[in-house]
């Protein structure tokens, strides 16, 4: 065996592992291909296959990433040193990307996954959700809302539910929600009777907001 693996270019092998691995992860990182929240996992694209569900597979984009890296970078270190024969610089390559890949996996497993949870529809319900406009809404035009849910800074279109301009950095509530856009009235038009004729969720809002308050 040591006689067949003597003709191949095993630095160039070690490399392109260590080299392909190493690209990938920051490609995935940077380029978004890989989309790691902590406080809610939301993981895209095929690096991510074996992760569905809030489950980690011990085989996914993650470890294999991880396994590659480890596995070209001490092949190519033990190699270059000529320390040992290269089954052994094989084997122990091996073994350093199976560490690596299982790091990766209990990090993920162990650390943030325990913390996952499946979004139901009521958490991105935003009927009765209090924000503020961070673009003025024009009469009949469209605007926009930044609001804060489930821990997350969120934005969202916006139309005034009578038509009326708005201007930015009015607070507003959202009265109902259809096709993309929220409509929304002003927070302090409240205080003067329209909450008797609000939904039940922007009804709900307002008592936790003044509980709140108090």
């Amino acid at each position: 065996m040591n006689a067949v693996m003597q003709g191949w270019n095993w630095n160039a092998i070690y490399l392109v592992c260590f080299g392909t691995g190493l690209a990938f992860s920051f490609v995935a990182f940077f380029a978004g291909g890989l989309h790691l929240h902590v406080g809610h996992l939301h993981v895209h694209g095929g690096a991510a296959k074996g992760m569905r569900g809030g489950h980690a597979s011990p085989i996914n984009g993650f470890t294999l990433l991880a396994f590659l890296c480890w596995f070209g970078g001490t092949g190519y270190l033990l190699h270059h040193a000529n320390i040992f024969g290269a089954v052994l610089v094989l084997l122990f390559s091996s073994l350093s990307g199976l560490a690596g890949g299982g790091l990766v996996f209990w990090f993920l497993a162990g650390v943030l996954m325990p913390g996952e949870r499946t979004l139901e529809a009521a958490d991105t319900e935003i009927t009765g959700v209090v924000g503020r406009l961070s673009s003025a809404v024009r009469k009949h035009g469209v605007g926009e809302m930044l609001y804060t849910q489930n821990a997350a800074r969120r934005s969202a279109a916006v139309r005034s539910e009578d038509g009326l301009a708005i201007e930015r950095g009015t607070e507003v509530i959202v009265m109902r929600y259809a096709k993309g856009i929220a409509y929304v009235r002003r927070w302090d038009e409240f205080e003067h009777g329209l909450l008797a004729d609000a939904p039940p969720q922007v009804r709900q809002t307002d008592e936790k907001k003044a509980a709140a308050s108090e």
